[in-house]
């Protein structure tokens, strides 16, 4: 079960960078790691909210729409509705601080017995929900 965190955020007790909001039928993101922030939602308007209030209680200095963020690279289609996340320079990184930058690549399969199901997946109506503190 997620915590209560700032603001009516609930923080991720798997990963407390990330911190999470329920907005109307989605969600606003709040990714904060030392001095690295990423919001991410569907609803513009709460993004710019959240800017605001923490522009007021924070120095803060927007740097647009995020590209690259803690070794990830991040790409968009808008056409195809997309995000893709890479970590293929960091792990390069890795590889060759290790000294096995030339190591040959293989692909690794999930297995063949997983299933997968969208059943597993949590809904918006199954999110945790402000406490009242």
């Amino acid at each position: 079960m997620a915590k209560r965190s700032w603001n009516d955020y609930f923080k991720c007790n798997a990963d407390h960078c990330f911190n999470f909001k329920k907005v109307k039928s989605s969600f606003i993101i709040l990714l904060l790691y030392i001095d690295d922030m990423l919001v991410a939602s569907t609803y513009l308007e709460e993004i710019n909210n959240l800017k605001k209030q923490l522009s007021n209680e924070f120095e803060m200095k927007d740097l647009g729409v995020a590209k690259h963020i803690l070794g990830i690279r991040i790409s968009r289609d808008e056409h195809k509705g997309t995000l893709k996340l890479s970590q293929a320079e960091y792990v390069c990184k890795v590889l060759q601080r290790f000294s096995i930058g030339e190591a040959k690549q293989v692909k690794t399969l999930l297995a063949n017995h997983s299933i997968l199901f969208n059943e597993e997946c949590l809904e918006i109506d199954d999110m945790p929900q402000p406490l009242d503190v």
